[in-house]
């Protein structure tokens, strides 16, 4: 969804598109951010999610559309410190500390935050004199937030941010950020934790198939499925057969633990039970941001 204009923008990309031989990682990905919104990139591993993040960046040359950056190139915002990123690809040498990493990345930009402002925001400050090579996966995650940050950056990107880190290392993570956002910043985030995007994200962008199939707020993306979910112990469960019963968009079977979403909850649920008289354990739920996520992004068995 092409929101207003694009003038003051933070973040505009037109008609982005890339492929990779056969292969149409990005295929028509219109998407525009205000300064301030903080927005969750939603989809299912291939889905374009990371290669629209390092054209954003500059780091990956779009096969044709535009990018502008508060109304600039990729290039010339990240040489002026407006943008931090924290990707999982890439990586720092395992000989140096945490401390020099992050000053290292201060030195390339005209405004940065000190060392040691960066550092305590990232939760790192303590532990800034160990080599990037011993630290624990969250930790190096909270080195390369520390990075991305220090550059005092309008727009932060971050793919995957918390992956690697405890439960207290999200939660840690995403009280840091919500003071880094008190002021205004814009953040593009993509997740794998989709209770992260229910809670923090402003909106919601779900891709598939290297384009956007929904966008707008939680609400908003949530209403677009409508319905409801019905779990249940099935013994001898046929995703085939379930993905044929009657009110029945999308099927998850994992063991004798079914997960149906359904456009209609009530034939759905009298055509299971008569399918199966054997299913138990059986709870109906109003649609969340996951079951959202499954329904607009899984094709019904068939």
């Amino acid at each position: 969804m092409i929101r207003d204009a694009d003038t003051g923008a933070a973040v505009s990309l037109r008609g982005l598109h890339k492929r990779f031989g056969d292969v149409r990682a990005v295929d028509g990905v219109d998407l525009l951010i205000a300064p301030g919104e903080v927005v969750a990139l939603l989809g299912p591993n291939g889905a374009g999610k990371t290669t629209t993040m390092e054209m954003l960046l500059g780091l990956t040359t779009p096969g044709s559309g535009e990018i502008t950056l508060f109304g600039r190139s990729p290039a010339r915002a990240t040489a002026g410190g407006l943008v931090g990123a924290m990707l999982q690809s890439g990586g720092f040498l395992d000989q140096m500390t945490g401390r020099e990493i992050v000053q290292v990345m201060a030195a390339q930009y005209p405004a940065p935050l000190t060392v040691d402002e960066a550092l305590t925001r990232a939760g790192m400050l303590e532990h800034a004199k160990l080599r990037y090579g011993g630290l624990s996966g969250g930790q190096k995650q909270r080195v390369r937030f520390a990075a991305a940050l220090v550059c005092n950056p309008d727009l932060l990107v971050l793919d995957e941010p918390t992956v690697a880190m405890d439960v207290r290392g999200r939660q840690d993570f995403w009280a840091a950020m919500r003071e880094y956002t008190s002021g205004g910043r814009t953040v593009l985030f993509a997740t794998h934790y989709l209770a992260e995007a229910q809670d923090f994200a402003d909106r919601v962008v779900l891709m598939r198939a290297g384009r956007i199939i929904a966008d707008g707020s939680v609400a908003e993306v949530t209403s677009r499925v409508g319905g409801r979910t019905i779990t249940a112990a099935v013994p001898d469960a046929d995703p085939v057969r379930l993905g044929e019963l009657p009110g029945v968009a999308a099927v998850e079977v994992r063991g004798e633990q079914v997960r149906l979403h359904c456009p209609s909850s009530d034939e759905a649920l009298r055509a299971l039970l008569a399918e199966y008289p054997g299913a138990h354990d059986v709870v109906v739920s109003a649609m969340s941001l996951e079951n959202a996520f499954v329904a607009l992004t899984t094709e019904k068995v068939s």
